[in-house]
This record gives structure tokens, sequence and C-alpha cells, in this order.
């Protein structure tokens, strides 16, 4: 396979496929078929299999994509007026709103784990710049680290993803973990 840019109808397949996996594996695992995901897409099986020839490449581009859209995201806030409130809003966008797997508390670990080390490495230094702007403004506990961070969220995904849909879990765990975080004053 060559390295040249892709058309940008191949690229907008992509991205379908990308977005109809990204949905099809939140809501019922690594299980649905390839064959779904590109009737979820609008498009035909062998565009799925020219993109991703497994559904293995697809689950982890899936979530790679799904990690660089929070970095990029982080990056945009990094410059925010109220830190605090950045900070907060961010952990519970990532949290409430997020696809809470398994897989994306993984490739957010120190390391990345499978993933590529840069994809990791780039969210840590996001996360860890939002969270040094958040303690310098006296809204985040000092002693709190970005391996910390990172850990509390991935504890959080897990705790969330192993209970499943009890209605507000998410909402509890993150008000409890916000105020843990939370300065005191």
């Amino acid at each position: 396979m060559t390295d040249r840019p892709l058309r940008a109808d191949a690229r907008r397949n992509r991205e379908r496929v990308l977005a109809a996996a990204q949905e099809a594996f939140a809501a019922e695992g690594i299980s649905v078929p390839l064959d779904e995901i590109a009737r979820r897409a609008g498009v035909g099986a062998g565009t799925v299999y020219r993109h991703f020839p497994t559904k293995e490449a697809l689950f982890e581009a899936a979530i790679l994509d799904q990690v660089e859209k929070i970095t990029a995201h982080a990056r945009a806030l990094t410059a925010a007026e109220d830190p605090g409130t950045v900070f907060f809003e961010f952990l519970a966008m990532m949290v409430l709103e997020g696809g809470i797997k398994r897989d994306l508390a993984d490739a957010l670990r120190s390391g990345g784990g499978e993933y590529p080390r840069t994809v990791s490495h780039d969210l840590k230094a996001a996360l860890g710049t939002l969270l040094a702007r958040a303690q310098d403004a006296g809204a985040v506990r000092p002693e709190i680290s970005v391996d910390d961070l990172l850990t509390i969220i991935k504890g959080v995904f897990l705790a969330v993803h192993e209970a499943g849909a009890a209605p507000g879990l998410r909402e509890r765990t993150f008000a409890v973990i916000a105020d843990g975080l939370r300065a005191t004053r």
C-alpha cells in the first residue's frame, strides 16, 4: 500500500465508517459484524475491508480517532479564560459524553498500551496543560499530577463500564471525582 493521500470520496467514506464503528462498538461491543458497520455507514462491505482489513484494525482505528479528537479538544481549551471551569467541563465531557470503553481507558494510560505512544503522549501533554492551569488558578488540588489524573479517568471509565447503564451512574461518579479534585479553600 502506498502512502499517498486518500481521494476526497475515499476519505469521506473512511470517516463515515469510523463514525459508524464508534457508534456500533459503543452500543454493542466488538461483536458487531463488519457488514453491519458497513450498512450503518451507508457503504459496501468492500469499502470497509479496503480501509480496515480486520475488525480489530477497525476497532483500534475507532479508538485512536476518538483519542485524537479528545486531544485536539483539550489543546483548543489550553488558552481559555477560566482554567478551572474549563478543566472541569473538559473532564465532564470525557466522562459524561465520551464513549466509555475499556479500550479507550487503555489508550489513555501512560505509555498507551498497544496504541501508538505519540497518541497517549499528546493527550497526556494536553491534559497536563489543562491541569497545571487549573491548579495555578487555585481550582484543583496542587498535589494531583497528570499521571494521577489519567489513573482517575481510567478508573471512572472502568467503573462505569463494569456497572453498565445504571441511570445517573456517570453523573454521580463524576460529581464525586470532581469534588475530590477541587482545591480546598
